[in-house]
């Protein structure tokens, strides 16, 4: 194999020559000579990453799942090859499986070569897999191609009119590879797509059905508080969010020139505000969601307000001092913002007073109401059975003492309990008890015949932060 890493590194150190010389006010002939080392680093580039996919495909075989826990990667402690890949290299988890895909059909296709009456899964590919092994074209340009074309349609075997060859699948590959590298990968993607509903103008419905059905949103909270957002949106949607979000920061980005006088003064407050594009574009959508929950329409979003609470002690909040939370977020945040929130009418406040008890209806309905319930919920933080992270909104009220042989609707009487805990104490005898102001379980005798109280411990940071001034 040869040594690429020697051959990059000496690469490198020309280009750097001759950006220097560049920089220094050379002529043309040095700017084409950087160019051309630039294409030569980039097809030194392909060949990497051509042996990395390669290696990893090896790396896949030597851990197929017949091998069980003899294969390489679970020897290794790796719960798959790609998982072993993405350790060893460092890169993501999408381009570890690129690698082992790709090495795979390299291999595949070289198998052929020498064993003529061997099956190539995706013999369509062809063309675009030599041009990969050949380092003529990257292996995220024949991703982007297998992606964007997919695979014949109807009986392989025996097409039927109207159904996608391998042939035409084929045509299509060898068309798009010559054009891979005189365009971007997105360019190529688009491409691709354009060439498979050329070829396939009738599965276009079933394609746009596939892209909507890999839409996603996930919130993931970190561990400074902040929450980051990971998705997909497909086509139709992202029109929707971009063109929302364009409006907000087409101004920093060169949008059109405004001739109204106020459209050109809200451009030039856009242009001057200190927040950063993606700031502007984060607050936008913000914005955007809370103008929603407002017009409570009963759609996506319900029939009834998704109030966000906003937690803090009376003593806090009397004296303008100390910190407030926010339900179900890690960071606190300042007396000051609990108040501009309050003030806001889009958030809930829930104060507490020194016990952190309020609102008792007595006998006169089963049911915790809503304002109950907000205050159980921000008081116990979710699930006080320990361990369990379930948050406020996936709970139930839990009467410590039943109301079916006389226990009270109150605020004091009711915990927050997750619906798997929730049944566990009802049908497995545990009991829970409220004394002081805290709250404990109790086993049942077949647990530990001494039935000795275990203390609960609330999740919310509030009512922490009021025990532990108490």
């Amino acid at each position: 194999m040869p040594d690429f890493a020697s051959l990059l590194t000496e690469l490198a150190s020309v280009a750097s020559r001759c950006a220097s010389a560049a920089r220094a006010g050379a002529g043309e002939s040095v700017d084409e000579t950087l160019l051309d080392h630039l294409r030569n680093i980039a097809a030194s580039v392909r060949l990497l990453d051509i042996a990395a996919s390669t290696v990893a495909a090896e790396i896949d075989h030597r851990s197929r799942r017949e091998l069980g826990y003899s294969g390489l990667a679970q020897r290794q402690g790796a719960r798959t090859p790609a998982v072993l890949v993405q350790s060893i290299t460092g890169a993501s988890g999408a381009t570890a499986r690129r690698l082992i895909r790709v090495g795979a059909m390299v291999s595949e296709i070289a198998t052929r070569d020498e064993q003529p009456t061997f099956c190539v899964t995706e013999p369509w590919l062809e063309v675009a897999v030599r041009a990969v092994a050949a380092g003529v074209i990257s292996s995220e340009a024949l991703e982007a191609i297998r992606c964007g074309l997919g695979a014949p349609s109807g009986d392989v075997s025996a097409p039927a009119e109207g159904d996608v060859t391998v042939q035409a699948l084929s045509v299509a590959v060898g068309l798009l590879t010559a054009i891979a590298n005189d365009v971007t990968l997105d360019q190529l993607a688009a491409c691709a797509r354009e060439s498979r509903d050329q070829l396939d103008s009738d599965g276009v419905s079933a394609r746009e059905e596939e892209r909507r059905g890999r839409r996603y949103l996930r919130l993931f909270p970190q561990s400074d508080g902040m929450t980051k957002i990971v998705g997909l949106l497909d086509p139709e949607s992202a029109a929707v969010v971009c063109a929302a979000i364009d409006v907000a920061t087409s101004p920093r980005r060169g949008g059109p020139r405004f001739v109204d006088p106020k459209d050109v003064a809200r451009a030039e407050q856009i242009v001057n505000d200190p927040r950063s594009t993606e700031q502007l574009a984060l607050d936008a959508l913000v914005e955007l969601v809370d103008v929603a929950v407002r017009s409570r329409n009963g759609g996506v979003l319900g029939a009834r307000r998704a109030d966000v609470r906003v937690l803090v002690t009376q003593r806090d909040l009397a004296a303008h001092t100390g910190v407030g939370f926010i339900e179900g977020q890690k960071a606190t945040i300042s007396i000051a913002s609990v108040e501009r929130l309050a003030c806001d009418g889009g958030l809930q406040p829930i104060l507490f007073d020194d016990d952190g008890q309020s609102l008792n209806l007595g006998r006169s309905q089963r049911r915790h109401n809503t304002r109950q319930r907000a205050v159980i919920s921000a008081r116990d933080g979710g699930c006080i059975e320990p361990g369990c992270d379930r948050p406020p909104s996936w709970t139930e009220v839990h009467h410590i003492d039943e109301f079916s042989k006389g226990g009270n609707t109150d605020v004091a009487d009711g915990v927050c309990l997750c619906r798997y805990h929730h049944m566990l104490v009802h049908n497995n005898g545990w009991k829970i008890d409220r004394k002081n102001g805290r709250y404990w379980l109790v086993p049942p005798p077949d647990i530990d015949p001494q039935q000795r109280p275990r203390q609960l411990h609330t999740a919310s940071p509030a009512m922490r932060r009021l025990l532990v001034s108490a």
